[in-house]
């Protein structure tokens, strides 16, 4: 069992990571809800090269992520410092993504600036995460499914924020992404100072990068469940990226996108803390495989929507996001709690989960993108019937196949209770 290092002993100060998630979530998953389409419609880059340049900046992450969660725990007695010009970083990099137009081609402005932003987002993820496996060492019995259910449902919140921010921004600013990038450096500096008395205070016994490493990799079930990750995120993924084209090209929600999104995210935050209660009361396997039935049976409908079907898009966001809040929630306090138990520093292992998080994203592009551009798929509207066929295809049925697989390797691992 993990030993941690105490600088000092504050009161649990979970709310921080609440706020803390918010901002990581608002850098993740909202990013490839919102630039592939911004990119898509203000500056006419092709969804294939914007597939595949996503795909490729992964192969980067496969060197630069276990790297990061080296450097996170060689910093770990110093890691308010770090993690304060690192959010800097990552504030700047958002504000270069959405509120400064290219400066030469957008394909290669748009790298540049993803590049630098998921860098840091994955230093500032390995190391909340590394953090909060010391600290939930001292909240006792469950203490790693408390502290995730407050971090996990900032996170979610944080998604809420991201999917609402621009579309209620456009009402009252002629740029309202690039409002949204400037209130997100605000909310950044806010979560560093709320923050400010873990980073040091909570952190493990320093322990060699390469034993932490080759712990993570000689262990069956971290293995297994860095696979279960990697199966069981893409399906949001790949809704994710397809949500805005598929609510104006198919459901025709009329400018409405942004509040299913919003539902669908804000049912998730919601959902997270009871997730929580209820993996303490009957374990975070069970509840979690439930959860994941939630989401890919709910989800399976919507194949059989069409034209104006909001009222059940809405149940199904309801439903499925319900689902989605047990997944972030207890999946990672899980893995925190595998890590715990094989090594003294969980920061390399966060690198490798950093890694397959980050991968999830970059294989739904490289899977939907391409395909719906050989489809003839239009963002602009006028599509065929088979290209309107191919994003629904992509969009529910894809998903649902890939969380049955998720759920059938939870079940076949066996994960002792703590």
């Amino acid at each position: 069992m993990t030993q941690a290092v105490f600088t000092s002993t504050p009161a649990p100060r979970l709310w921080g990571y609440t706020l803390f998630g918010a901002v990581l979530a608002m850098a993740g998953l909202p990013i490839y809800i919102h630039a592939p389409y911004v990119y898509v419609e203000r500056y006419g880059v092709s969804l294939a090269a914007l597939g595949t340049l996503l795909f490729a900046l992964r192969g980067l992450d496969f060197v630069q992520d276990p790297a990061l969660g080296w450097l996170s725990a060689r910093l770990a007695a110093h890691r308010g410092r770090a993690v304060a010009g690192t959010t800097a970083l990552m504030a700047g990099a958002m504000v270069m993504l959405f509120a400064i137009p290219p400066l030469f081609a957008p394909l290669l402005w748009f790298a540049v600036a993803l590049t630098v932003l998921f860098s840091c987002y994955s230093f500032l993820t390995i190391s909340l995460y590394a953090t909060g496996v010391a600290r939930g060492e001292t909240l006792g019995q469950g203490g790693h499914l408390r502290l995730a259910g407050w971090r996990e449902a900032g996170a979610l919140m944080g998604v809420c924020l991201a999917a609402a921010a621009p579309v209620v921004l456009e009402a009252v600013m002629p740029a309202p992404f690039a409002g949204f990038a400037l209130g997100f450096a605000m909310i950044a500096a806010l979560a560093v100072v709320a923050m400010r008395s873990e980073w040091s205070a909570f952190h493990a016994a320093p322990a060699s990068h390469g034993s932490s490493m080759r712990a993570v990799f000689a262990d069956p079930i971290a293995r297994r469940l860095l696979l279960i990750a990697l199966v069981n995120a893409t399906p949001v993924a790949i809704t994710s990226t397809l949500f805005l084209f598929y609510a104006e090209a198919v459901l025709q929600t009329g400018g409405m996108e942004g509040a299913f999104l919003i539902l669908l995210f804000l049912s998730a935050a919601v959902s997270a803390p009871l997730w929580s209660r209820l993996a303490r009361r009957i374990g975070a396997k069970p509840a979690l495989l439930g959860g994941m039935a939630v989401a890919a049976f709910s989800f399976a409908f919507v194949t059989t929507l069409g034209p104006g079907d909001l009222a059940m898009f809405a149940l199904i966001c309801v439903i499925s996001g319900a689902g989605i809040g047990a997944d972030l929630t207890l999946l990672p306090a899980i893995f925190a709690q595998r890590m715990a138990r094989l090594s003294s520093e969980a920061a390399p292992g966060f690198g490798l989960w950093a890694f397959v998080t980050k991968a999830t994203l970059a294989l739904a592009a490289l899977m939907v993108f391409p395909v719906l551009e050989i489809a003839g798929f239009d963002a602009g509207g006028g599509n065929s019937p088979a290209a309107l066929q191919t994003l629904i295809l992509l969009y529910a049925a894809l998903p649902s196949a890939l969380k049955a697989i998720a759920i059938a390797l939870l079940a076949l691992t066996p994960l002792k209770e703590t």
